[in-house]
């Protein structure tokens, strides 16, 4: 397992990922293990994070339409061919790859899942989610929301709840939360224009809300963002 270890670090090394390995243990059967990764900011609030599981296996059944085979190959080559754009190319692809992953694990769940994703397969709660995300910065109130998806204010509330963990206004305000802290992390707008953003009427009302909700002011979470730790791939 060490020679093993030491030998994918080599080839780590040597390659942007994904990388593929291939191992042939003197037997009938050869195994193929490609490799690749994909960053996505887990705090402070992250729906779809949180919702799924540590692994997800697309049995090879599924996947006979070669959909993921074909996203799989490409990434390969972007990889290997160092062409102009590549860094870009790979980038959209690994999102592709993760969106049709979820894809099939969301149409695999049982019918009585409860969950964020499972939410999204309803159609009233699903809408709900939909307009929350389209216009996180408008003055959502529950009527509003519940005439929106058709559904009366009380039937939206539970139903919500049931699936989301909790009410919509509050995960509202977690979601401006999250666009929020990846404004402040990635744009070097003003607090005062994120504020406008994600439906804070002024710097003050929303440095109150984040750190209501985050536990930290704003210019502390972008301080701390700002100084980053090195990716795996800037390592080697």
């Amino acid at each position: 397992m060490r020679g093993q270890r030491e030998d994918f670090a080599g080839v780590a090394r040597a390659s942007r990922l994904p990388i593929s390995i291939k191992r042939d243990g003197g037997g009938p059967d050869r195994a193929e293990i490609i490799c690749g990764f994909l960053g996505c900011d887990a705090r402070p609030f992250n729906p779809l994070l949180s919702t799924l599981p540590r692994v997800i296996h697309v049995p090879r059944r599924t996947a006979e339409d070669g959909v993921l085979e074909q996203l799989i190959k490409l990434a390969l080559v972007e990889s290997t061919a160092r062409r102009a754009g590549g860094e870009a190319a790979l980038a959209r692809v690994s999102e592709l790859l993760f969106v049709e992953v979820v894809r099939r694990h969301v149409a695999a769940l049982p019918a009585e899942n409860v969950s964020w994703l499972a939410g999204l397969r309803d159609p009233h709660i699903g809408g709900a989610l939909g307009k929350l995300h389209e216009r996180p910065a408008h003055d959502w109130s529950l009527d509003e929301l519940a005439r929106e998806v058709g559904i009366s204010r009380s039937v939206l509330a539970e139903r919500f709840s049931h699936y989301v963990g909790v009410a919509p206004m509050q995960y509202l305000a977690q979601w401006r939360m999250q666009l929020a802290a990846s404004m402040l992390s990635n744009t070097s707008m003003s607090l005062g224009e994120i504020a406008g953003q994600v439906g804070y009427g002024s710097e003050a009302a929303l440095s109150r809300a984040y750190k209501r909700w985050v536990g930290v002011a704003p210019a502390d979470w972008r301080r701390g963002k700002r100084v980053r730790t090195p990716s795996p791939a800037e390592r080697h």
